[in-house]
């Protein structure tokens, strides 16, 4: 991430854990203005995002996040899910999101509020 959109402006941060989920809130020719999940922003080159869509659980929450197996609060419980935990997102339905832990091989639904990652009432298959 740089300062400015061009290779001349200064490095602001190296993100080492590949997929971490941006908002793109501004473009300058190839570069994006993006905006983490810990608020900060710089410009990254397009080259350098993907188009997958990736959460992370809500780093503001205080408890665990319930991940179920039906998007419903009854739902049976799969995992809790930590904040801050990296999420592929399939599909989101205002309220609930269909994800995946990238990393083990739970899957299933989490409250959309719970998420970095999806805009409130956003949807999306």
């Amino acid at each position: 991430m740089r300062v400015g959109p061009s290779t001349i402006y200064a490095t602001k941060w190296i993100y080492m854990k590949p997929g971490l989920p941006m908002e793109i809130i501004d473009e300058y020719g190839h570069w994006r203005q993006v905006r983490d999940y810990t608020g900060v922003t710089g410009w990254m080159h397009s080259a350098l995002l993907s188009g997958t869509r990736m959460a992370v659980v809500a780093p503001w929450l205080t408890k665990n996040a319930m991940l179920r197996a039906n998007p419903e609060p009854t739902g049976t419980p799969v995992a809790q899910l930590q904040p801050r935990v990296l999420l592929s997102l399939h599909s989101c339905t205002g309220a609930w999101c269909r994800v995946s832990a990238r990393e083990h091989s739970a899957r299933g639904y989490v409250r959309q509020d719970k998420l970095w990652g999806a805009y409130p009432g956003e949807m999306f298959q």
